[in-house]
């Protein structure tokens, strides 16, 4: 062997120790059990506010959404009584003329029957009316009477009154008389 290979350079003697100096430098400094306990005790205090922020939100939503359905549970009629007002003024008109012509007071109470009608209509509320011969609906008529009939059973004979819907939700079913079982 040549001399070089015989007395290695300080380099080929230790090749490890200059990894091991920088994964000692790269680890973490041992924490005391005081220090991890000082940690863990700053981290529960920002959990245990990030919760009591949260609930906190929680029952702020939960307040609102009920102060919410209060407020539209005591307007939701105003929007219906605000296309009711030119019917009421319509009959208060009515009742200040003269009842001398029976015709315009006539026509007086068609107008305001209409106005009537569109203010049921803004307010998503129809009428029930069924014709003469339709099949009884138990879901929107109430049979009054039953009378004996050539026609099949369970026809509309006559509406003795109409009924209303507000938004498909039978408010008054309409009252009809019907047809007998033969």
């Amino acid at each position: 062997m040549t001399q070089e290979n015989q007395n290695p350079s300080p380099e080929q003697e230790n090749p490890s120790a200059e990894p091991v100096n920088e994964a000692a430098a790269e680890a973490p400094a041992v924490k005391t059990p005081e220090q991890e306990i000082a940690e863990l005790n700053q981290k529960i205090g920002e959990l245990q506010d990030n919760f009591l922020r949260a609930k906190a939100e929680g029952e702020n939503i939960r307040r609102r959404a009920v102060e919410d359905i209060a407020k539209a549970h005591k307007f939701a009629i105003e929007s219906f009584a605000e296309h009711l007002v030119p019917v009421t003024d319509s009959l208060y008109a009515a009742l200040s003329t003269d009842a001398g012509d029976a015709k315009a007071f006539k026509e007086g109470l068609e107008i305001t029957l209409k106005q009537l009608l569109s203010a049921f209509e803004k307010g998503r509320m129809t009428e029930i009316n069924p014709a003469v011969g339709d099949k009884f609906d138990p879901h929107n008529h109430q049979a009054i009477a039953s009378v004996p009939s050539e026609q099949e059973a369970n026809t509309v004979v006559s509406v003795l009154q109409r009924g209303y819907t507000v938004a498909d939700r039978v408010l008054r079913p309409a009252l009809v008389t019907v047809t007998a079982p033969k």
